[in-house]
């Protein structure tokens, strides 16, 4: 569909915007601050004037179709009301997609951020060509989306790839939700800060007291320089998530796994350990199958995502 659309990406912290044309290329971006405590009207208005911004920028006779974005859940995206998402203090049951209609005069589509990256890797990045994929984001939290004969599978209240809760170990320390031995509880950014104080504890290195706060980009940043305790946590993080890929491979019988988000660009630090692991839990028939790649588009994933969104609302109207 030759159509310009918008596609934006509504975070904790920041909402990008990405202009997009019918060749699926993004033409132009914009960032500014949730600043979610100034409340929902505030962030329709100023995603509002950076549209505004766009399409006075358009050629003549050009306009923008259609918006399509994408907010951290739980959400319900056929009402397109944000629910109660825990990353956006004090949101709570907003109509998101209507009040952003109501301001800009066009349809707009309001979906899940991961399920949005996974639609963005599925047609335009490493799931190209392919007809099932399970996209994993792996960041300050764990999330899944599941694209099953190139279709989203929800699960019957729309909450199917919650896959931080997977059990990796029944015995293990319980993650942020409470749920004991999670994936979350070893391969997201702050369980990676918390394993690396812990592990150095452990052995007998604890932090300096003049050290820079410990992150997960700092882990994976140390790991990469020959840390060999950073390296156990980057391992120990690889191979939960290997275990739950491989869970996963058992249940869907699926081939490909996409692995997104800002831990997951640590890249074979992450991964590889991920991949070696994967045939000690699961049949030889499945494991041999499996594909663990990262995925390619970055933070351009979920911009795209949103734009392909944004064309099925025009094509549904």
């Amino acid at each position: 569909m030759s159509h310009v659309v918008v596609g934006i990406d509504l975070g904790a912290t920041k909402i990008a915007l990405g202009l997009i044309d019918s060749d699926n290329r993004i033409l132009a971006t914009r960032r500014l601050p949730t600043n979610t405590s100034d409340g929902p009207e505030s962030a329709v208005e100023r995603i509002a004037q950076r549209i505004n911004e766009f399409e006075a920028g358009l050629p003549a006779g050009q306009q923008i179709a259609a918006v399509g974005i994408c907010s951290p859940g739980p959400l319900d995206h056929e009402t397109g009301v944000i629910l109660d998402p825990p990353n956006l203090t004090g949101w709570r049951n907003v109509p998101f997609r209507q009040m952003l209609a109501d301001r800009i005069n066009m349809p707009v589509a309001l979906e899940h951020d991961a399920k949005v990256a996974a639609l963005g890797e599925f047609y335009y990045g490493s799931g190209r060509d392919e007809q099932n994929m399970v996209y994993i984001v792996v960041g300050t939290g764990v999330g899944a989306a599941f694209i099953v004969e190139s279709q989203l599978w929800r699960g019957m209240h729309n909450s199917a790839g919650e896959v931080g809760g997977i059990t990796i170990d029944r015995h293990g320390e319980p993650c942020g939700s409470g749920i004991r031995g999670c994936v979350q509880s070893y391969t997201t950014g702050p369980a990676l800060a918390r394993n690396y104080e812990r592990i150095r504890q452990e052995a007998g290195q604890p932090m300096p007291a003049d050290a820079q706060p410990t992150t997960g980009e700092l882990v994976a940043q140390l790991a990469e320089q020959g840390d060999y305790l950073a390296q156990e946590v980057m391992n120990q993080a690889g191979e939960a998530l290997g275990i739950t890929v491989a869970t996963l491979a058992m249940v869907l019988d699926v081939e490909l796994f996409v692995i997104g988000g800002s831990v997951a660009k640590s890249g074979d630090l992450l991964l590889e350990p991920a991949r070696q692991i994967v045939p000690d839990y699961a049949f030889d028939s499945i494991a041999t199958q499996v594909r663990i790649v990262p995925a390619e588009l970055g933070d351009d994933g979920p911009l795209l995502g949103c734009g392909w969104l944004a064309r099925q609302t025009l094509s549904e109207n």
